[in-house]
């Protein structure tokens, strides 16, 4: 695997070129102190609406030790700490509620490649649904996938020497409602589709047995008309969600190689060059 490849699946790299068959999206360039700000050590979320610090959705991982049952902490000397060094970011402020606006009021959001799905605990809602700046923030920061988009883009790439300039983005996503159980990883190698996982692959959805026929003839079909050659590389990662027979939308592209997970299958048998096991053939389709 090639940086280049990485670099193609920025999703700014390839939104422009799939914008119509995968959902509506709004994409933030990202200020210098707010990139420095992600990976700092603790949780300080920034000050918004001019220094009234929002009220987040945060709540204490079931493992961490918590003090709030403390009854020497108030909530005095947590305002006091938190406005002395908690930053402000207005003008991302007000792209971000902005951009919420013009996607309906709820969103999802990402970096360039990763969204922050490890995250998805600390929100009460337990999910990456966000309707104001400081459940992005909260997520963003409390990402380790988040991290590692900005700290090691590149990591297992071959060509280590080779200089890329990444320009960080804060990509913001209409928020939808998606069955788990629709949504499938496809890898290409070669131009050729040579294997298809469900995305949440420890779980078991009996219906994806039933419908598996239909399932595989719409991906299929939804690669040959849609993606085929309309992607600079020949090898990749997509993933797909189907929304209803025939109707499907494409929600991400990744490197093809071990940045990105293999999920049902293992990156050496994706790449040796043999059958895979339960493998449909698309030859010919």
């Amino acid at each position: 695997m090639k940086k280049r490849q990485v670099v193609d699946c920025i999703f700014s790299a390839w939104y422009p070129r799939f914008e119509h068959l995968t959902f509506p999206s709004v994409v933030l360039p990202l200020p210098g102190a707010f990139i420095s700000y992600l990976p700092a050590d603790g949780i300080v979320l920034p000050n918004s609406d001019s220094g009234n610090r929002h009220k987040s959705s945060y709540k204490a991982h079931p493992d961490d030790d918590s003090d709030v049952d403390d009854p020497d902490w108030s909530d005095e000397d947590e305002d006091d700490d938190s406005s002395t060094h908690a930053p402000e970011f207005p003008e991302l402020d007000a792209q971000i509620k902005q951009a919420i606006a013009h996607l309906g009021g709820k969103v999802f959001p990402k970096l360039n490649w990763s969204a922050p799905k490890d995250a998805s605990w600390i929100a009460m809602n337990n999910s990456l649904q966000c309707t104001c700046p400081e459940d992005v923030y909260l997520l963003l920061k409390s990402s380790d996938f988040v991290t590692h988009d900005l700290t090691q883009p590149f990591d297992r790439c071959e060509d280590e020497d080779t200089e890329v300039d990444v320009q960080y983005q804060l990509v913001l996503r209409r928020w939808t409602n998606i069955h788990p159980g629709m949504e499938f990883r496809c890898f290409i190698k070669n131009d050729k589709l040579i294997a298809i996982s469900q995305r949440h692959h420890s779980n078991f959805f009996a219906y994806i047995s039933d419908q598996h026929d239909g399932i595989l003839a719409d991906i299929v079909d939804f690669y040959h008309q849609d993606i085929e050659k309309k992607f600079p590389d020949r090898s990749f990662v997509f993933d797909v969600y189907r929304k209803k027979p025939g109707k499907l939308v494409l929600v991400d592209l990744n490197p093809f190689g071990e940045v990105t997970d293999p999920l049902m299958f293992t990156w050496d048998e994706l790449t040796s060059g043999e059958p895979l096991e339960g493998e449909s053939s698309t030859e010919g389709e």
